[in-house]
């Protein structure tokens, strides 16, 4: 395992972000060019969705894989982070531009509608994850930025059950994220009395 985490300190941190940017303009041209099916509105919404909880996933999995595992990807849990709202953004904007397109409809859909009431909810409490990412706010937050981005532990559950809730009928897939996210979330209650709340 040496050996791998000695070859992933190598690797240059704006390589990640690059690397996990390239889908969502690729997942866009096959939106534009019928690649995504007979609605390709929805199907991209939905794939950039995925993208943002599989990272999400990615993300709350850095610390039980250096823990249990002995991987280190701490370097990358920044921005697998970001990335991560780069496709909630984007799945945003393609259900607000794309798919309601009728400003006073969005209002009325996040109230009325389950579903969008906790992936807003997810959202709304991502931004200021996203907002305190940078080196000078993390010195200027001290402590509470540990405590700020604890938020964490809410915002995959709420993504996961987003989808859930999302998904027509019985479907495993949606399911298997929402155990993942409570399992990961669990592995880090243990981890948080051992270092008396500073995990």
């Amino acid at each position: 395992m040496e050996a791998v985490n000695g070859a992933l300190r190598r690797v240059p941190t704006w390589c990640v972000y690059v690397a996990l940017a390239l889908p969502a303009p690729y997942l866009l041209s096959l939106a534009l060019t019928g690649g995504l099916g007979v609605d390709p509105v929805k199907a991209l919404e939905h794939q950039l969705g995925r993208w943002a909880l599989w990272l999400l996933l990615a993300g709350l999995a850095v610390s039980p894989l250096r823990n249990h595992f002995h991987l280190n990807l701490l370097k990358f849990r920044r921005a697998l982070g970001l990335m991560a709202f780069y496709y909630v953004v984007l799945h945003l904007l393609v259900w607000l531009v794309l798919d309601v397109q009728i400003v006073s409809q969005i209002w009325a859909d996040i109230v009325k509608r389950p579903y969008i009431t906790v992936g807003m909810l997810a959202f709304i409490c991502m931004v200021p994850l996203a907002a305190t990412s940078t080196n000078a706010a993390i010195r200027r937050l001290g402590s509470k930025w540990r405590r700020l981005h604890r938020l964490t532990y809410l915002i995959v559950p709420l993504g996961a059950l987003h989808f859930v809730m999302v998904a027509k009928g019985f479907q495993i897939e949606p399911l298997l994220y929402l155990a993942a996210a409570v399992l990961l979330v669990a592995l880090r209650a243990p981890l948080k009395r051992r270092r008396g709340i500073k995990a």
